[in-house]
């Protein structure tokens, strides 16, 4: 049974940062792609950040140049490094696994919220 467990999410306020955590067990962690998605209230998902199995990132235009996806193949574990996060970040965060066959798998999402 694949499991995604995130970490991390808290209030912190504007400017600040945070790390989000998601560790994968129940799956080969090294093949797959690791990914963040967010949804705000009344809004749709959307895709924050990604992380291939040979660890190519990419990263929504909002979010470049603030936040760092990385990975540690060795601990199953995939990292969002959240930097001058905004009010506008606040959202639940989703950890997303896909495997080769593009089968996706997902967390049980974890709330940020940025606010003084």
């Amino acid at each position: 049974q694949v499991q995604l467990v995130e970490s991390g999410g808290n209030l912190v306020q504007p400017g600040g940062s945070l790390v989000l955590s998601c560790t994968a067990s129940g799956i080969i962690f090294r093949l797959v792609a690791m990914g963040w998605y967010r949804q705000a209230p009344g809004k749709q998902r959307e895709l924050v950040a990604t992380i291939t199995s040979g660890g190519r990132t990419s990263y929504t235009d909002s979010v470049k140049g603030r936040f760092t996806i990385s990975r540690d193949n060795a601990k199953s574990t995939v990292h969002l490094q959240m930097n001058s996060l905004k009010p506008e970040d606040t959202a639940v965060y989703y950890c997303n696994a896909e495997t080769p066959d593009r089968y996706m798998y997902w967390g049980q999402g974890i709330q940020v919220t940025v606010s003084s």
